[in-house]
C-alpha cells in the first residue's frame, strides 16, 4: 500500500487523477477499521491532514460553508448556533478523540447509512461541493448517495466543502444506539423547521440502504400547518397530526435485520423519534414565536 501526501489542495486534486483508485484519508473513522480488520486493501491511501482548506470554516449571511474535515468538535463548539441539528448529531459521534478528528466529509465519503451526521444535512437541505482537475461542482445532498455505501463522487473527485444553509428556526436530532457512546446507530432521527419558506424537512439514517427523507410525512404536515395555520397562530399541534407524521416516517424507512436490531425496532423507533423530534422542535418554534411577539 502507498501513502500519498500531498501538501496542497492542487497536489491532492493531481494525486486523485494520477491514482483515481485512491482512498481518501483525514480522520481515519470508518477506513482504518476496514484496513485493521482487512476487509480492505487499497492501493494508494491518499492522506488529506496536511491540507489546511479542509479544516476551515466560514459563517455568510445565509450559509455556512464547511470544509470537509472541519472536527466535529469545533461544529459543537462554533457552530451550534448556525447548525444545531449538524451540532446536536456531532455530540453523538462516538468518543472525544474521534470527535477531535472526524469530520463531516468522512461520512459522505463513506456512505454509510448509518453515519450520524447524514440525516441533519438532508433535514437542512446541504450542498455538497466536489472538485477534480476538471472542476468543481454541487450535488444536493439528497442525491449525493447513490446506495449502501456508495455515492455520486467520480472516481478522480474529492469531497472539498459543505454548503448549510443557516437554520432559520428549530433543528433536532435523535438516535437510538445500544449504549450512550462509542455506537453505531440503530437508527437516527433528524428533523429541521424551516419558517422563512413554511416547510419541515427530515432526515433518517440506519433504517434504509441510503440515508432517506420521510418525504411524504413531510408533505402531509408541510400541508396540516399551513391548512390550520399553525405557523401563524403558534398552536400546539394535535396529537393525530402528529402520529400521523410519525406513522408516514416509519412507512419511509425499508431497514433490515442485523445484530444491532430488526427492522421491525426500526420502523417503530423511527416514529417514535419523528415523534418526539417534532414536538421539542415545535415548542422551541412557539416559544421564540411569543418572545419575538413580546419584544415588539
Amino acid at each position: 500500500m502507498d501513502f500519498l501526501r500531498p501538501a496542497s489542495w492542487e497536489e491532492a486534486l493531481a494525486a486523485k487523477a494520477e491514482h483515481p483508485t485512491a482512498v481518501p484519508i483525514a480522520g481515519g473513522t470508518d477506513v482504518m477499521v476496514e484496513i485493521n480488520f482487512d476487509h480492505r486493501r487499497p492501493e494508494y491511501l491518499l492522506d488529506l491532514n496536511r491540507i489546511e482548506l479542509l479544516r476551515d470554516w466560514e459563517v455568510g449571511e445565509e450559509n455556512v460553508r464547511l470544509g470537509a474535515s472541519v472536527p466535529y468538535t469545533s461544529i459543537m463548539e462554533h457552530l451550534r448556533a448556525e447548525l444545531p441539528g449538524l451540532a446536536l448529531a456531532s455530540h453523538t459521534v462516538a468518543s472525544p478523540q474521534i470527535r477531535n478528528r472526524g469530520g463531516v466529509g468522512g461520512n459522505l465519503g463513506t456512505a454509510s447509512p448509518a453515519g450520524d451526521a447524514h440525516p441533519a444535512l438532508l433535514a437542512a437541505g446541504a450542498e455538497v461541493e466536489v472538485e477534480s482537475v476538471r472542476g468543481s461542482r454541487f450535488i444536493p445532498v439528497d442525491a449525493f448517495y447513490t446506495g449502501v455505501k456508495r455515492n455520486e463522487l467520480e472516481p478522480d473527485e474529492l469531497i472539498k466543502t459543505v454548503h448549510i444553509k443557516k437554520a432559520d428556526g428549530p433543528q433536532q436530532y435523535s438516535k437510538v444506539g445500544t449504549r450512550n457512546a462509542m455506537v453505531i446507530a440503530v437508527c437516527a432521527f433528524g428533523i429541521a423547521l424551516h419558517p422563512e419558506t413554511r416547510t419541515v424537512r427530515t432526515g433518517i439514517g440506519s433504517a434504509a440502504p441510503t440515508p432517506v427523507r420521510a418525504k411524504e410525512a413531510e408533505e402531509f404536515l408541510n400541508a396540516a400547518l399551513e391548512e390550520g395555520g399553525f405557523w401563524d397562530n403558534g398552536k400546539i399541534i394535535t396529537p393525530s397530526i402528529a402520529k400521523q407524521f410519525a406513522d408516514l416516517a416509519s412507512a419511509a424507512c425499508n431497514p433490515i435485520d442485523d445484530v444491532r436490531g430488526t427492522a421491525r425496532y426500526r420502523r417503530h423507533a423511527v416514529g417514535i423519534m419523528a415523534r418526539r423530534t417534532l414536538g421539542w422542535t415545535w415548542e422551541q418554534y412557539r416559544g421564540n414565536a411569543r418572545t419575538l411577539e413580546g419584544a415588539a
